[in-house]
């Protein structure tokens, strides 16, 4: 009997090596894992949603420099128009108190080309008319305040406290004109208020 076929069989059966056994959970936990390695996971944030509403309000430097700006340059054309005015009634004014002083009485004569550039000023569209000039007080308010609106009550009375100053520099009770700025600037801060109280509600 040949033994040969026999032999050559279990040598090729010993030379076989079984693939080690593996548990067939593993490849899905190693896709588990990989997808955790490469995937986004949610951590939750301290933030609430009303802490994400809330608005960050920043003071518009760019816009108070400009209203600064502006201010003083028809402060100057303002002052020269006094100046002139006085100058040419020939009083010789020493302070700032002597020139309201010498306004309030509205004892003195005008050029005709003065007067008709203080009227053009002073005209309801006029750039130190009732509008332009309360609405240059709110924007600077906003401006200041980055139009937060939980600062108007602080801004009014900085306001009032401006006009009360400047109605004791003039030494009397201000003009017509002013008292209507004040008027006008007022109904603008409680419009601003009422926007605030609107937004609040929806």
């Amino acid at each position: 009997m040949n033994v040969n076929g026999v032999t050559s069989g279990v040598s090729a059966y010993s030379n076989y090596t079984s693939a080690p056994k593996t548990d067939a959970a593993a490849p899905a936990e190693e896709t588990k894992a990989s997808s955790a390695e490469q995937g986004v996971i949610y951590e939750p944030s301290n933030q609430t949603v009303e802490d994400s509403a809330k608005k960050t309000y920043t003071p518009n430097t760019e816009l108070i420099n400009k209203l600064k700006a502006d201010a003083d340059e028809r402060t100057s054309q303002l002052r020269s128009l006094v100046e002139k005015l006085i100058t040419g009634q020939g009083n010789a004014i020493g302070n700032s108190d002597d020139i309201w002083s010498f306004l309030r009485t509205g004892n003195f004569t005008v050029d005709a080309e003065t007067k008709a550039q203080a009227q053009k000023d002073i005209a309801e569209d006029g750039y130190w008319g009732v509008e332009q000039t309360s609405s240059r007080i709110l924007d600077f308010a906003k401006a200041l305040s980055g139009g937060d609106p939980s600062k108007i009550e602080k801004l009014r009375d900085a306001f009032k406290k401006g006009f009360e100053q400047a109605t004791k520099t003039w030494g009397d009770t201000l003009p017509d004109i002013s008292q209507r700025t004040y008027e006008a600037t007022m109904k603008k801060f409680d419009d601003w208020a009422n926007e605030g109280k609107i937004q609040d509600q929806t």
